[in-house]
Parts: C-alpha cells; structure tokens; sequence
C-alpha cells in the first residue's frame, strides 16, 4: 500500500456516526444536515437549502458510478472470512481486502501470498499486495489489499450472493437501492460515491432553474477503509469532452467548480492539463493534498471524515487549514452525523 508523504493536520474527535440512511430516521434524502462553510464563516442549514448558496453559473461536477454489491461470504484456507472487492482489474484480476468473519469489523493481516479464498465455485489466489511494489501495510502487521487472480465467475456470485459493503457502525444490514444516487448511471463502485446522495430529483430541478449547471464525471471507488498513513489505490476514471469544455467555459466566466464529493474532484483533477480541463479516461495514482493541491475545484460538498482518512487531506487542500478546522469544530460540537449516510458540508474557497 503506498504511503501518504503527508497527513492531516486538522485535529478533532469524530463524531456521531450515522447508523442508518435519512429515510430510516424519518428524513427526505435532502433534509440531512448541511454547514455551508465559507472564509466568510459558517452557517447551519439542511441540505435542500443548497441553491440558496450557490449562484448562476457555478457547475456541480457530479460522479456518475453506481455502486455494486462488493461484499460477499467467502473462506480463507477453510476459515470463514468477508471478502470485499475493492475493484476489478483490465486483465481480470480483482484488488480484495479480506476482513473478518461475521461482520467485516476488522481486516485480516495475516495471509500470505498463494493463499486461496472460495467464493463458491471461484477461485481467489493472492498473487501481491495492492499496488504492486509495495512489501508490507504501513500497519505493519501484514497486507490489507491484494492483487488476486480469479478463477471462475466471481461477477455471478457477487450477483446471486454478494451485498454493499458495510462496516459495524450500521445498525442493520441495508438494499443496494440505499447506495445509489440519482446521479449513479453506471455501476463499477465497491463504495458509494456517498457525497451525491442527498441530492434528489427536485432538488436538481431547482438547481438547474436556478442557473447552476452540472458537468458529469465518473470515478469508479475502491473499498474506503484505509488503516493510518494509506493513500488512495489507483481508481478507473473519464472525464468526457462535454463535462471537460463546461468546466473550462465557467471558469473562463468567473463562475465556481464545485465537485460533489472527493471522487469527482479526483477525477477532474486527474484530467487537468496546464489548468485546463481535458477529456481523459484510465487508471488515476492522483492524490490530492496541500502540498500538491486542486488546480481547477473552487469548492467542494462532502460528508465528514475520520481524523486520519486521506480524504480529509483533500478537504484541507481545497478549503486551507483553518476553515477546514473551523467546519469540523462545529460539525462535532453540533453532533453531525459522519459516514456514507450522515450529514454534509458545502466548503468554499472563494465567493
């Protein structure tokens, strides 16, 4: 697993983690909470006010993957483990993390290469840790993620057996149908692109009538749990040519970028080509932090994240040191809900 050269220098204690989706508690998908954070200050409001503070002619650049069910029953050497696979490789090999049995509460460290994971009637052989080069997790304890050569139909399985990925912090088990966003038109994520879920149809009908346009990436994820000091794996993305000249044509406008969600300022960072926005598509290492920071994203809606997630870097790099502090100080103090179905932040960098 590559190292992060950097980590996050914003400091809290996580909050209250969101057991269950909006719809459980008694919420639209769009009345989650939303802190609009700005140089300007901080204000608390819910997520269906957004068009309240956006203006005419921003653009939303919103990821376009769909989330599939990535998580499934498996054995390792005849013991019972949870298998997750993150992502599935051109040449037909998989990246999987295994995790415990029953729950995936934690990651198992201890297997070595050439060891065989059954998934029914498929193979799983561990062939190196993932990405290639890299000896050992920076926990120290062993590999997280591998590269896994597959044997049989592991997409059959993960059709008839497999689940969405989940972690312990949920109160039940959920549908794949909670994990989409309206925006989710093509599968290929491991982990819900979770920053677009509040997002609903009249919502969007309200932004578009309200003069704020929306550029479409798309930026299948991989499994979200890193251990402390992991960046990102590599992640299949494309920007196409339309989303990329709407970009180019705000920003030459004076209007705001403003991505939904670390994956899509990932993909368009990943496709920027002296400061402009180009058509792009493959396999991005792009790792945004502050010290190589986004060149074209003026602002950013996300859900929060633990102290020592990567994506927390992103959010620093994007909205700077201090407002980033100032959002996760109130966020904690007003018990925002964290995670995929928590509450939301809008952070802007310029006004």
């Amino acid at each position: 697993m590559t190292l992060l050269t950097e980590t996050p220098r914003v400091r809290f204690t996580a909050s209250d983690f969101a057991p269950q989706p909006a719809e459980a508690r008694g919420l639209e998908r769009d009345g989650v909470r939303l802190l609009v954070g700005t140089p300007d200050g901080l204000d608390h409001v819910r997520f269906r006010d957004l068009p309240d503070h956006l203006r005419a002619g921003d653009v939303l650049v919103v990821n376009t993957s769909a989330t599939v069910a990535g998580e499934i029953d498996a054995t390792l050497d005849r013991e019972a483990i949870v298998l997750h696979v993150a992502t599935r490789l051109d040449d037909g090999d998989a990246v999987v993390e295994l995790r415990s049995a029953p729950d995936a509460a934690r990651a198992v460290l201890d297997a070595a290469a050439g060891a065989v994971a059954r998934v029914g009637d498929v193979r799983l052989v561990l062939r190196v840790p993932w990405p290639a080069g890299v000896a050992s997790s920076p926990t120290g304890r062993g590999n997280r993620l591998w590269r896994a050569s597959v044997s049989g139909d592991l997409d059959r399985q993960l059709d008839w057996n497999g689940r969405p990925i989940a972690y312990g912090y949920l109160d039940r088990r959920y549908p794949l149908e909670a994990y989409q966003t309206v925006f989710g038109i093509r599968p290929g994520s491991a982990e819900m692109a979770s920053a677009g879920r509040p997002f609903t149809p009249s919502l969007v009908t309200r932004l578009v009538a309200s003069g704020v346009q929306f550029a479409p990436v798309t930026l299948h994820t991989g499994v979200s749990s890193q251990e402390a000091g992991e960046a990102p794996g590599p992640e299949w993305f494309e920007v196409p040519a339309a989303s990329a000249s709407l970009i180019n044509l705000v920003r030459s406008s004076g209007g705001r970028v403003i991505a939904v969600g670390t994956t899509a300022t990932r993909a368009i960072e990943s496709a920027v080509v002296e400061e402009s926005v180009v058509a792009a598509s493959g396999w991005t290492s792009r790792v945004v932090t502050p010290g190589d920071p986004p060149r074209v994203v003026d602002g950013l809606i996300t859900g929060w994240h633990d102290p020592q997630a990567s994506h927390l870097l992103l959010v620093e790099a994007l909205a700077g040191r201090a407002l980033t502090q100032a959002a996760y100080d109130a966020a904690v103090a007003e018990g925002y809900l964290w995670h995929e179905f928590g509450d939301s932040a809008l952070l802007l960098r310029r006004q």
